[in-house]
């Protein structure tokens, strides 16, 4: 009798370590999943969303073509923050984030296509004719999401962070109350998704315009740029059914 007794407990042990275990693995791979992120641009905006995704505990690797510059970036913000060659920095990351002037686009598609090629990007960056010339005028003509498709072939881009000046996203960040909406406008659902995600661990809601075509209406000059909106905000004023 006692001898079923010790065999019935011992079953039942067994039982709950055998359903206990899948939970808690899933949790610790829940707790683990962190995107490795490359930020191509050290400066303001890559800097700032950059350095709230360290925060959420995404390693993150800062890149520029003089990557010493951006020790002091990486020091501040601790041993998930790296720097590197815009190379390694490709290498590094599975979602990508590029913050550099819009003139560089270009260049960038060319030289690092292979390297963008079935990449999660989100693109950050806005085009201003003083600075970029004819760049800025096929981005207004055509539509700044169609032209950044153009120049970055081959990558899974999301038009994202570039509805604001860096300093909005530095101050609302994981603020109280509501949080502030941000924009985003992509083709391909997957990586949508990853860049929802990346916005909510910075800290904000992100609000899905539609397809890179309706990034023309949050980029540089439209009435949707510059807001500070929640996301019932943001949404009504785009006019997305909630």
């Amino acid at each position: 009798m006692a001898c079923d007794r010790r065999t019935l407990l011992l079953a039942g042990a067994l039982a709950l370590v055998s359903t206990a275990t899948p939970a808690l693995a899933q949790e610790a791979k829940t707790q683990d999943a962190k995107t490795p992120i490359a930020v191509i641009g050290g400066g303001n905006i890559g800097g700032t969303i950059g350095g709230l995704w360290v925060k959420a505990g995404h390693p993150v690797m800062f890149a520029s073509r003089h990557p010493e510059d951006l020790k002091p970036l990486v020091e501040k913000l601790g041993p998930l923050a790296k720097a590197g060659t815009v190379e390694q920095a490709f290498a590094f990351g599975d979602a990508v984030l590029i913050a550099v002037p819009y003139k560089a686009y270009p260049e960038l598609g060319k030289t690092y296509g292979a390297a963008l090629k079935g990449k999660v990007v989100l693109d950050a960056g806005n085009a201003t004719k003083a600075r970029d010339g004819e760049l800025a005028a096929e981005a207004e003509s055509a539509g700044i999401g169609a032209t950044s498709a153009k120049y970055l072939p081959g990558a899974r881009l999301v038009r994202a962070f570039n509805a604001a000046n860096y300093r909005l996203f530095a101050q609302n960040a994981h603020r109280s109350g509501a949080p502030m909406a941000v924009p985003i406008a992509g083709d391909d659902k997957q990586a949508l998704s990853v860049a929802s995600t990346l916005v909510r661990d910075a800290g904000f809601e992100p609000v899905v315009v539609g397809g890179l075509d309706a990034a023309k209406k949050f980029q540089m000059g439209s009435p949707g740029f510059q807001r500070d909106a929640t996301g019932p905000e943001a949404r009504k004023a785009f006019g997305i059914a909630e």
